[in-house]
């Protein structure tokens, strides 16, 4: 079981980020209000925003370490990224945007685990459309089948149900717990709705004012004022 070990601080304008936490196995949430730090911090994780101070590692590779002046670039540190948008590329077909990232990664093709991700997922009758041609929850479901098939040792969901409608939500939100069930990668979750987070976390650290101010299990959505707190 991988774990992630997380403890850098960063200053964007007036925000001062101070974040440590650990995260091992299954979906860590970070729940907290916009504005609190959540995809700055998941952003530190990637390698595409550079902390000021601080160390990150998963397992025995240190990503990132001022001290010792180590700064894994994004592309080595094999993490994948899904973004609130999906970022699907529009010329190309499902399938083709699948195969994307095994490629843009070095790894040779993969019938099996292409077939596995597919099933994960429910995409088959998709792969030959192009993105236009998706819904909402159908793009996010491409975009995390891309960033698997990267062969990541971490997976990072930057409040992936963010741009959907409700209907959108409830079609994503089955096979998000089957993500975290049975892909086998270790799952940083971003979002400031409590009930969305309550069906998919099982580790939660909550975030305000750039610092953590608890980490508990899903207990802690459970508070009455979870959503107002978000």
């Amino acid at each position: 079981m991988s774990v992630l070990a997380v403890e850098v601080e960063k200053v964007l304008g007036t925000l001062k980020l101070a974040v440590r936490f650990q995260a091992a196995g299954g979906a860590t949430a970070l729940f907290g209000p916009s504005g609190a730090g959540k995809t700055s911090t998941v952003n530190m994780i990637a390698g595409l925003l550079r902390p000021d101070r601080g160390r990150i590692a998963l397992d025995d590779t240190v990503l990132f370490d001022a001290s010792a002046g180590i700064d894994v670039p994004p592309h080595r540190r094999r993490i994948g990224y899904v973004f609130q948008d999906g970022r699907l590329f529009p010329h190309l077909s499902v399938r083709q945007n699948l195969d994307y990232g095994r490629r843009m990664s070095g790894h040779p093709r993969d019938a099996g685990a292409l077939d596995r991700i597919i099933a994960l997922l429910d995409i088959g009758h998709l792969l030959e459309r192009r993105p236009r041609m998706l819904s909402g929850g159908e793009r996010q479901r491409i975009a995390i089948g891309r960033a698997l098939l990267m062969r990541p040792r971490l997976l990072l969901l930057d409040e992936p149900l963010a741009a959907l409608d409700a209907a959108r939500k409830r079609e994503i939100l089955p096979y998000l717990v089957r993500l975290r069930d049975e892909a086998g990668v270790p799952i940083v979750y971003v979002s400031h709705i409590a009930a969305e987070l309550a069906r998919i976390a099982t580790h939660v650290v909550c975030l305000n004012c750039g610092h953590v101010v608890a980490t508990d299990g899903v207990d802690l959505l459970k508070d009455g004022d979870a959503d107002a707190f978000a």
